[in-house]
């Protein structure tokens, strides 16, 4: 066997770099979990909306009557006082309904609407109450390890049911 001549070695980089190139360029990016999470959260809440005999909301479509518009916000995010609360270190309250299509998706995919609220609030809002508090981002993240210890377990469940559900969908 003759040994490869460094134009020879050359070529045959080549050849492999070009393969692996025009193997990715053929492979769709997957998607992030927030990407995921959003799309199986369209997908519940656009079967609810149909289920309540309501167009789901689109960028760019027809614009609903100020009566329609109405129906379908009420059924998207409940409807009275909102039944889940949490006051911040900031001052502000954080509010949320536990009826209405979006309540029911959250549910599903998180599998505990009151828990992923309340963490789901602490951990958004971790900047805010640092400044608030005058106190570093480190300290106020390990002042709240257990909610976004429970955030990252919600989240991952999540994640899987969303996974499932559009996989389903296909």
């Amino acid at each position: 066997m003759r040994p490869l001549t460094t134009v020879g070695a050359a070529l045959l980089v080549l050849g492999l770099s070009l393969t692996a190139c025009t193997t990715r360029a053929h492979t769709a990016p997957r998607p992030s979990s927030d990407e995921v999470v959003e799309a199986a959260t369209r997908q519940l809440t656009d079967e609810c909306l149909s289920q309540w005999g309501l167009a789901p909301p689109r960028p760019g479509g027809p614009s609903p009557s100020t009566a329609e518009q109405q129906r379908v916000d009420a059924a998207l995010f409940g409807t009275g006082p909102a039944q889940l609360s949490l006051r911040l270190p900031t001052g502000y309250v954080v509010r949320t309904h536990t009826d209405g299509c979006l309540a029911a998706a959250r549910r599903r995919l998180y599998g505990d609407q009151v828990r992923w609220f309340r963490t789901s609030v602490v951990v958004d809002n971790l900047g805010p109450e640092a400044t608030a508090t005058h106190r570093s981002l480190a300290e106020v993240r390990a002042r709240h390890h257990a909610e976004i210890t429970e955030w990252r377990r919600l989240r991952t469940h999540a994640v899987a049911e969303a996974t499932v559900l559009l996989t389903r969908h296909r």
